[in-house]
């Protein structure tokens, strides 16, 4: 039995699936080659979707973590780039509705009802899975502002986001308690955006790194309160980590319809390789393992969306997801034999893009490490 969805939850399940295989996925090729959409995303502005978690005193519709999560899974089963670009912004706006102030609740969380997006700017050049390895520094000043000095690496949204969520050092002696969050608008002096990566898979979405030449920023960009910028980070990887389960699951069942479909279609010695053990088999696996996945993506959105701390299962669903879902595409491939290694199939795509999954917002290996911590310290 899956998860329990309410009738406005399959409502919103119906309006994103209906956009995304309309409107998504019939330009998910071609953003592979061509980057970022931005009249694709007007189109998704158009829907209201975007404004789903925003609450509705700042013009969202002030829905949930489940509901979050059905968007996100939905559009990432047409494209995961484009979907992942949305989430992102999510993370940030669940970071300032939790502990910003009311004046930066007011201009920043309508800003993202308004269809504003955010970039998330934590990873640096030399600190990934240990953030709290930081080096960018935001030294205050005697008027109560601050000077930002330093870079981040692999920032999504980094050259589209109308605004910033970054993190840099306020207390060095600290370390991990040391780090502060800092809202910050596209365009102020000092803030670099620099060269888009050139990626192996998530194409669609945009990716740069930043610099800070000595950035200045107002004592009210500070979010929440100083030296807590490391605990928000890591509430909101609680987020991501679902989201990022959503996007692998949605990826796992786009490549299992492609290669079902192909396996029904293709003949070899007389029947429909679908009739093989060989391919059977595979196709076994892949439908229990995307039962596993949407069992525990929605157990974790639903435990989030309590205001329950989340990070072992929220981790244990991205692990299980994202370690699969790049199983899956394997099999897909084999299933179609040259065709999966060819792009015109698609199959190759999804394998790129879900590879990303198992790196980004905590490594697989990282992961690992936060769910065996959790294990062994219950009692």
């Amino acid at each position: 039995m899956g998860y329990n969805f309410t009738e406005e939850q399959l409502a919103v399940r119906d309006l994103v699936r209906s956009f995304a295989q309309k409107e998504v996925a019939p330009l998910s090729r071609q953003m592979d080659e061509t980057g970022w959409n931005p009249e694709l995303y007007k189109k998704y502005i158009a829907t209201g979707l975007h404004a789903t978690p925003i609450p509705e005193a700042y013009g969202g519709a002030g829905l949930g973590d489940v509901e979050c999560a059905v968007i996100t899974h939905e559009l990432a089963r047409a494209d995961a780039g484009f979907a992942m670009s949305m989430e992102i912004s999510w993370v940030c706006a669940d970071m300032i509705r939790l502990h910003g102030s009311d004046e930066q609740k007011e201009k920043y969380l309508t800003a993202v009802a308004d269809g504003k997006l955010f970039a998330f700017a934590l990873t640096e050049p030399d600190s990934g899975s240990d953030a709290a390895g930081m080096r960018t520094r935001a030294k205050k000043q005697a008027d109560g502002s601050y000077v930002v000095k330093g870079s981040k690496a692999w920032i999504t949204n980094a050259g589209i986001a109308d605004y910033y969520v970054v993190m840099a050092i306020t207390d060095p002696e600290k370390g991990a308690k040391g780090i502060s969050a800092f809202l910050v608008d596209a365009g102020t002096p000092g803030l670099i955006v620099d060269k888009e990566e050139d990626k192996m898979g998530m194409r669609s979405s945009d990716t740069h790194g930043l610099t800070f030449d000595d950035m200045k920023l107002p004592a009210g960009a500070l979010l929440g309160e100083e030296g807590k910028g490391f605990v928000y980070a890591m509430e909101g990887l609680d987020g991501g980590r679902i989201s990022c389960a959503a996007i692998s699951t949605g990826i796992a069942e786009h490549a299992m319809q492609i290669a079902k479909e192909y396996s029904l279609q293709r003949v070899a010695f007389g029947k429909p390789i679908a009739k093989f053990q060989g391919v059977s088999f595979k196709l076994a696996n892949m439908s229990m393992y995307i039962d596993a996945m949407n069992l525990m993506l929605y157990d974790a959105a639903a435990l989030k969306a309590t205001g329950v701390r989340c990070s072992k299962l929220a981790a244990e669903a991205k692990l299980l997801a994202s370690t699969h879902a790049t199983q899956i595409c394997l099999d897909a491939i084999q299933i179609l034999g040259g065709n999966g290694y060819s792009k015109e199939y698609n199959v190759e795509r999804l394998l790129r893009d879900n590879k990303l999954m198992e790196i980004g917002e905590g490594t697989n290996e990282i992961l690992r490490v936060v769910i065996g911590s959790a294990v062994l310290a219950e009692k």
